[in-house]
């Protein structure tokens, strides 16, 4: 067998964006879900609107491998990945003097969470563009935009909880953001909210959007 790929601090994670073939076959999507949580896999699973995918399963886990088994299942049970999105979890440099608690909750996040089914996923990056470029911008003054940038997502406390993952070298931007509200509008308001900080409002650059439900995967199987 195989060695483990693991990151050396925090867990990898994969987003699959999927869509049905003729074939599809529920049960064996089902299969693949437990068989990636009985290898020590958190599965999230969603409902997706729009024309850009069906559903999404996002994996977080050690083992870069298990989630490689898991999209492999996903596949086998009759889905076209029509996106897909890698990353790492991560403590910001930004973050040192955390309580050691809230740290571990972004390297080791329990997901889903409780009564936060209206679920978000977008790619970001800084931009570097002549006199807008974030990479050239000192140590301290970065910190101090991020830190106006945190005080506004703070206000969204218990509505909304946010992942940010990073993915730089790993894939097309720098991270990927996965947010759980309580209501859909939870997540228009924050990303509206916090786009007026000059970290965003300035340097920040966004993908494309995808937006859904979180559901369990013997529900959602009936949805497709």
């Amino acid at each position: 067998m195989s060695e483990p790929m693991s990151p050396s601090v925090g867990l990898a994670v994969v987003h699959l964006f999927c869509k049905p073939f003729p074939d599809f076959n529920g049960d064996n999507l089902v299969a693949a879900v437990k068989a990636a949580e009985a290898n020590g896999v958190t599965v999230v699973t969603v409902s997706m609107l729009g024309h850009k995918a069906d559903l999404a399963v996002m994996g977080v886990a050690a083992d870069m491998r298990a989630l490689k088994a898991l999209q492999t299942g996903v596949q086998h049970a009759g889905l076209e990945i029509v996106d897909s999105y890698i990353s790492l979890t991560e403590v910001s440099e930004y973050s040192k003097g955390m309580p050691q608690e809230m740290l571990n909750a972004r390297l080791y996040p329990t997901l889903p969470p409780a009564g936060k089914n209206a679920w978000c996923f977008y790619p970001m990056s800084k931009r570097r563009e002549h006199n807008d470029n974030w990479f050239t911008l000192e140590f301290d003054k970065r910190k101090e935009l991020m830190e106006e940038h945190g005080k506004s997502g703070r206000t969204f406390a218990g509505r909304v909880i946010q992942l940010v993952t990073g993915s730089t070298g790993l894939d097309d931007f720098e991270w990927g953001v996965t947010l759980f509200a309580v209501n859909p509008d939870d997540l228009k308001e924050v990303v509206y909210t916090m786009r007026y900080d000059e970290a965003s409002a300035v340097y920040a650059e966004f993908g494309a959007f995808y937006v859904g439900m979180v559901t369990p995967v013997e529900e959602l199987i009936h949805q497709i």
